[in-house]
């Protein structure tokens, strides 16, 4: 029995992983114009997938935006002080919550299918579950994105009634999250501000 608890003891991850991922990872404000690749848009989500989610619903829709029309478009209804540098990223992640998600309960869930026919009768229960675990999927995109080697940019400056009916007119998609994906530029981190202390956070029982 004490080598099988062995067995299931888990690696942590080594400082430069975590540095990478927390201590010295930043918001990027501006960013170089090395392209991003459509392998590490994909291999972002393919790692952001596998953190978890109220019964593995995963509601979070991600819609990639590159630099053309579409970008004019999203332009369009971002905050004046987002345009220039969601103009100057070389990719632009718009993050939703799909208000349908439990359509696709019979495959993430496929032990209680059920669950399906549960949501669809209870609005209020597949918004607050939809809205709040596409907001924890929305931090582990943006764990992926460093873990991939690029920046983040999250913003919430922008009109989310204006883009939603512009990239998602069927009502299905609601956005909350924009993100610039890049690698950082000249001057890309404002000064670090102070993170609360453990005395001031935690407690204990």
């Amino acid at each position: 029995m004490t080598d099988a608890v062995e067995d299931l003891k888990l690696d942590r991850l080594d400082d430069a992983g975590r540095a990478v991922l927390f201590t010295d990872a930043r918001t990027a404000n501006s960013f170089a114009p090395t392209p991003v690749t459509d392998a590490d848009l994909t291999a972002i989500w393919d790692l952001a997938k596998w953190a978890p989610t109220a019964a593995n619903t995963q509601p979070l829709r991600v819609l990639y935006v590159r630099a053309g029309a579409g970008r004019d478009r999203l332009l369009e209804h971002m905050a004046d002080g987002n345009k220039a540098k969601t103009a100057a990223s070389p990719a632009v992640a718009v993050l939703a919550v799909d208000t349908e998600f439990h359509e696709h309960i019979p495959t993430v869930l496929p032990f209680r299918p059920e669950l399906k026919d549960v949501f669809d009768a209870d609005e209020d229960m597949r918004t607050g579950t939809g809205e709040f675990n596409a907001t924890l999927q929305a931090g582990y995109f943006i764990l992926a994105v460093r873990a991939q080697g690029l920046a983040a940019g999250p913003m919430a400056g922008f009109d989310k009634a204006g883009l939603d009916a512009e990239f998602f007119p069927d009502g299905r998609f609601r956005s909350f999250l924009v993100v610039n994906i890049g690698h950082p530029g000249e001057n890309p981190w404002f000064d670090r501000l102070p993170r609360l202390d453990h005395a001031d956070v935690v407690q204990w029982a």
